[in-house]
């Protein structure tokens, strides 16, 4: 079982055996939600990420892993692709950016992948530890794929981003982009997506931003 990334972004043609079909950008979206996790120091462990995707995402890559063809796919099942898919998005930083004085913190493995598979969407969760804990008291999250390949948007209301075991007093803020308008899309051409690369910084302007400030 193998896992094929096409057009810059983690999508499993090869596993299913079928072709990646083909959209205007961008092509899957996903609902986020990310929880900061503190160590009983006060230092930041990592981030817990879980990831919502769209329906017809969701069922593409689901293709063929109902194993016991109950009709039911168990996070068991589903265990090889929430695997692979997680290690397969170091290519990609994780779609992830952790900043402290306007540095960017490093990431470790990542650990303890899980997908479940409920309203015929499929929900990917991971942890994404730094590579050492900071004990940076302000610190910038951002969330977002800079070819826009993938249109991340944090969940709704103010628990899209939340803390485990932070320091007493800490406080978070989320600024959402602007949603992208039928006539912007109109106007972006596959051929000029076709040129972006991770380190474009198109797609900065669409990055889910969340300022987490402690005493």
């Amino acid at each position: 079982m193998t896992l094929r990334l096409g057009l810059r972004c983690l999508l499993v043609g090869s596993l299913t055996g079928f072709a990646v079909p083909a959209f205007a950008h961008p092509h899957v979206w996903v609902i986020a939600r990310a929880e900061m996790v503190y160590e009983t120091d006060g230092k930041i462990a990592g981030i817990r990420h879980a990831w919502t995707f769209d329906k017809s995402y969701s069922a593409y890559v689901t293709q063929g892993l109902d194993k016991n063809g109950d009709g039911k796919l168990s996070p068991e099942e589903l265990q090889d692709l929430a695997k692979e898919n997680t290690e397969s998005l170091a290519e990609f930083g994780y779609f992830t950016v952790l900043k402290a004085n306007g540095k960017k913190l490093e990431f470790g493995s990542p650990r303890d992948p899980r997908m479940i598979y409920e309203t015929d969407e499929v929900v990917l969760s991971f942890f994404l530890p730094l590579s050492a804990p900071s004990a940076a008291r302000t610190t910038a999250l951002e969330i977002y794929d800079p070819t826009f390949f993938v249109s991340f948007s944090l969940a709704d209301g103010e628990d899209a981003v939340t803390l485990a075991s932070a320091p007493k007093g800490c406080a978070t803020s989320i600024a959402r982009p602007k949603p992208l308008e039928a006539t912007q899309q109109k106007n972006m051409s596959e051929a000029f997506f076709e040129t972006l690369t991770a380190a474009s910084n198109f797609g900065t302007q669409f990055a889910n931003k969340a300022i987490i400030a402690c005493p």
